[in-house]
């Protein structure tokens, strides 16, 4: 990593169908084939009924903003400000973390629609962002 980019993900043997998705431009989360519940961060078994039987899904890529915070002091040099860190709820029924980008943060609100929105960080990493829909 170069000083002047932000930390990237290192996929693991669990997570490397999640960063290969990405890196195509799709979603995908894991779903239990014994109790259809969405697991994320990818898990070895299901965080809902400790089922091994976890499946990719891919996803539709829209949900709604859940929580959101406004961060104006970075963690890093490398990240710019104000940066819009937020929760969303995906139509699927997960939630993941996220940064909302090419949006005003003053105009982010709880329950607005967002779509992902891939960005090529490396020949290996595409990192998921959200941008209104």
């Amino acid at each position: 990593m170069s000083d002047d980019t932000i930390p990237l993900p290192r996929p693991t043997a669990l997570s490397q169908p999640y960063w290969d998705a990405c890196r195509e431009g799709r979603l995908l989360v894991q779903r239990c084939a014994d109790c259809g519940a969405c697991v994320f961060i990818p898990q070895a078994r299901c965080t809902t009924c400790q089922s091994d039987k976890l499946e990719w899904s891919e996803c539709s890529g829209r949900g709604t903003v859940y929580s959101f915070t406004v961060v104006h002091r970075a963690p890093r040099p490398q990240f710019e400000t104000p940066l819009t860190v937020a929760i969303v709820e995906l139509d699927e029924g997960w939630y993941t973390l996220t940064n909302i980008i090419d949006c005003p943060p003053e105009s982010v609100r709880v329950g607005m629609a967002v779509k992902v929105d891939f960005r090529r960080m490396s020949d290996e990493i595409t990192l998921p962002y959200f941008v209104p829909a």
